[in-house]
This record gives C-alpha cells, structure tokens and sequence, in this order.
C-alpha cells in the first residue's frame, strides 16, 4: 500500500476548502458571541467512563477506543463534544447560575454517518446549561436559525419533536415500559409492521397512541391532531404546550412537526429539533434538551443545545471567491520591503514573485503588481493586464 493513502472517509482539506472552511468557523463563533456565547476547548480525547457519560449507545459504537500508555486505562477520541462541555460546567465554571459556553473542533467517528460523509468533522456548537425554562430552548433554537442564516443558508426547514411525548406514553403500561428500546427504533425506523407485531399484546390505549405517532408528521396543525389521538395526560399535553410555543418563536420559512423522530432519544430528555435545507437527506444541525447528562458528573443541571458540522456546510455552500493580491517581485531594496510592509498592514495580500516564476493559487488572485517608476525610484501599484 502507497504509504500516501488515508484511511476511508478521511482526507486532507486543500487550500480554497480550508479557508472556507475557516471563515465559515469564525462567522459561526462570531455569532455564538454575539448570543454571549463564552468559547472552551476540550480535549481531544478523555477517558471513556468521562467522555462516554449520558450518552446513547450510537455514540458509544462511533468513539475509537485506545489504551493510555501512563494509566493503562481506556481511553476514547470524541465522537461528539457535548458531554465533555457538560463536563466543563459541571465542575469547572463553578458557577451557580445560567452558563453559555460554544465550541468548535475536530471529532473522530468509527464510521462514517452517510455515503458522502467523513469520519473527521469539524463540529461547532452551543451549550446553555442552568435555565430549565422554555425560554432557554427558545434561545437555542433561535441561535441555531440565525447560525444558519448568518453562513448563508436561508431556506431552512426546522423539525420539532419531544422525546416526552414517547415517555409519558410508554409510562402509562408497564410491558410497553419494558419494550421501549424496541419501540424507539421502530419510531425511528418508521417500522410499522414491527410496530404493529410489537405492540399487539399492550393496552389498547397505548397501542392505540403508538400507531398513532408515525402518522403525526407535518405543519403545527399536526399539534391538534395529536391532542385528539393521544392519551390526555400530563406529560404528552405539556410536551405538545411546548412544540406550540416552539413552533410559534421559529424564525424559518417552514416549521414541521414530527412526534416519531426519534433521533437522539437516549440523550435527550425534552424539545429535540433539527434543521434541513434543500438537496441535503440529513440534518444540517440538531440540537435539543439534554437535562440528564450532568447529573453523572454529580452536579444536575438542566441543558440545552445544539450542534452542526462546519465541514457538511462549507460541502454545500458555493465554493469562496479568490482573495485580491499584489504581485511583488524579490528585491533587498528597504522602499520595496517598506511598501510591502505598510500594504500588509493595510490589510493587503503581498505575495512575492521568487524566481520570476508564474505564481498560481486556488487561494488569491493577483489583480496588481508593485513596479518601481524609472523616473521617481518609487514602489507604485500597477494593474495586471489579463491579456
């Protein structure tokens, strides 16, 4: 084997790519802080026991594991960062009250999540920990939307489901209790024969509701059906309650509503959202509320976020303009060093012309060159010609 190759889904980032990329990382963090959005960096990999707490069994086949050669304990790489800035507010803000903290790094998955996808996102997100109220899920859903909007993605849909709809259902009958890991495939899955098989020794009610759920899918009046079909109690009213509201603060040309999806059940504990945009199968951002993760870290606080792979939106946004540049050719001459300097400091890109070569890059597009005038010896800015 070439000793060049990378392993699948994984590969190196060129030069246009990367610097979209990168200024599609700092418009995403520019608008976390304007949000007031306070920016960590958590380490690349933990041990598994830390890095693994709170979260579902998708993200426990998606870690690559290895053996500290200090400790001699496991350890995992990231597959995810929000466990680990639950982590940070639990026991290193030491603060009593409502914290936000954003993130934007690298995470490693065992597998690939589509057929075009990496195994090395550059995961963005944000985090708002101590507000159990609706109003910190409005935020985040706000943030995600205006997130979107500001990297230039304008026609987005926006998903909203509530993992207590299922839990107040499957709470009502004890042997649907004991089968609510196979129900939430299902629900995920849309299976409805195996739902239908699942399902037909539970009370009827709640057969009843189970089918019900993969059939309640679409705008907010999807809300008052499901009022009729499903069993009036306290948690599936105050989870629909919730969805209104939700759905009523949307700054997005669509909102739908989905009771069935049923992504990320095991990790979330309330509102779930996610957000799409034309051309793409998955979700551009998913995000929700996640009370029950910090509790493992023996400091419960109510959570809620959200997160997106800068590298899925820098795939499909347009491809960046090259950048203005000045050709300069070498020269020891402290006029030529002088101009060089103050136009850099200017905010002007200066590349110099070694060896009188053609200089070509995917980055820059040198429109001028500096020229020495014969008569004045001064350093002046000339137009390149494209003839």
């Amino acid at each position: 084997m070439p000793n060049w190759l990378l392993p699948e889904f994984i590969a190196d980032v060129l030069p246009s790519e990367a610097r979209k990329m990168e200024d599609l990382r700092r418009r995403v963090l520019d608008e976390f802080r304007s949000y007031g959005y306070e920016f960590v960096i958590p380490p690349m990999l933990e041990y598994l026991e830390s890095l693994l707490t709170g979260v579902g069994k998708d993200t426990e086949l998606d870690t690559f594991k290895l053996i500290d050669q200090l400790s001699g304990k496991t350890m995992g790489i990231r597959a995810d960062m929000t466990t680990q800035v639950a982590r940070i507010d639990a026991h290193l803000m030491n603060r009593s009250r409502v914290v936000r903290l954003c993130y934007a790094g690298s995470i490693l998955h065992t597998r690939p999540s589509g057929l075009q996808a990496t195994r090395e996102p550059l995961q963005a997100g944000a985090e708002l920990f101590g507000c159990a109220g609706i109003q910190a899920d409005a935020e985040i859903q706000k943030l995600a939307l205006s997130t979107l909007k500001a990297v230039g993605l304008a026609d987005v849909n926006l998903d909203l489901s509530h993992v207590g709809v299922l839990k107040a259902i499957v709470s009502l009958d004890p042997q649907a209790k004991a089968h609510e890991v196979q129900l939430f495939d299902m629900l995920e899955t849309k299976d409805m024969p195996g739902l239908s098989e699942l399902t037909a020794d539970f009370h009827e009610g709640t057969r009843k509701a189970l089918l019900a759920l993969p059939e309640l899918y679409g705008d907010v009046s999807v809300l008052e059906k499901a009022r009729a079909v499903l069993p009036a109690v306290d948690g599936v009213s105050s989870a629909l309650r919730e969805l209104e509201y939700l759905a009523g603060q949307a700054e997005s040309d669509r909102v739908t509503i989905d009771l069935a999806d049923m992504h990320g059940y095991h990790y979330h504990s309330g509102i779930m959202f996610a957000a799409y945009i034309p051309g793409l199968p998955n979700a551009i951002a998913r995000g929700g509320r996640y009370d029950s993760v910090s509790e493992a870290f023996g400091r419960s606080r109510p959570a809620t976020g959200f997160s997106l792979d800068i590298r899925e939106l820098a795939r499909v946004l347009p491809a960046a303009e090259k950048r203005p540049a000045v050709m300069a050719p070498w020269s020891d001459d402290p006029a030529l060093a002088k101009k060089v300097s103050d136009l850099r400091k200017a905010g002007v890109t200066v590349i110099y012309n070694l060896q009188n070569s053609v200089h070509r890059t995917d980055e820059f597009a040198c429109s001028q060159r500096l020229e020495q005038d014969a008569s004045s010896g001064d350093w002046v800015l000339k137009t390149i010609s494209n003839k």
